[in-house]
């Protein structure tokens, strides 16, 4: 049981430090939290049994790195607003392209 929980654990910290360096930083949130359990069920068999818990250790590591990166991009990450005139200008030109082939349509009855 205690090494499900290890490769259950380590599995979710590394799924959780590969999203938190993706733009789906967000999601890295849930792995995380998964790692999270999985290691302190772990650590708790570890415990009783009194077996070694380095492995349990690394998945902890991992999980609060995959938390500090995702937790910093989502404090520090600003979402930009490209210039909007722009796009309204295109719009309005693509609008009025599709006017003038509108009116250039012969209909033949």
């Amino acid at each position: 049981m205690r090494n499900l929980f290890i490769i259950l654990g380590t599995i979710a910290a590394i799924l959780a430090v590969v999203l938190s360096a993706l733009p789906l930083f967000s999601m890295a949130f849930i792995p995380a939290i998964a790692a999270l359990i999985f290691g302190l069920a772990a650590f708790y068999i570890s415990k009783k049994q009194n077996q070694s818990k380095k492995s349990v250790q690394l998945i902890f590591l991992l999980t609060i790195i995959a938390l500090v990166i995702s937790t910093y991009k989502t404090i520090f990450n600003e979402t930009e607003v490209g210039n909007t005139e722009e796009l309204e200008v295109r719009e309005e030109q693509v609008k009025d392209n599709a006017l003038e082939e509108l009116d250039n349509i012969e209909i033949t009855e």
